[in-house]
């Protein structure tokens, strides 16, 4: 999905680009969830997103969620399967 081959570069080169964030913190937690629903033996299925931007300013949990999912689809529809998100906005985070 991205130049280096791991869906993590991908979420993050692709949460750049629509997000502009000033802080982003990718986590395969993928290790985690080994025999659940939704794990693939390679892994890169669970991820922990911890994302502070502006374009989060005005907005609520659930639209940062949105904002994040849908920049995100085209993973889910290639073998994400869950995706835990903190959004936050600068002031939030300082």
């Amino acid at each position: 999905m991205s130049e280096t081959g791991t869906l993590k570069a991908w979420i993050a080169e692709t949460l750049e680009a629509h997000l502009a964030p000033e802080a982003l913190e990718v986590i395969d937690e993928s290790h985690l969830h080994a025999g659940h629903s939704g794990a693939r033996p390679e892994g890169e299925t669970h991820f922990r997103l911890d994302v502070v931007a502006a374009a989060f300013e005005g907005k609520s949990r659930v639209e940062r969620h949105r904002i994040v999912n849908a920049a995100l689809d085209p993973a889910f529809k290639r073998g994400l399967h869950a995706l835990a998100v903190r959004a936050r906005t600068p002031a939030e985070a300082a």
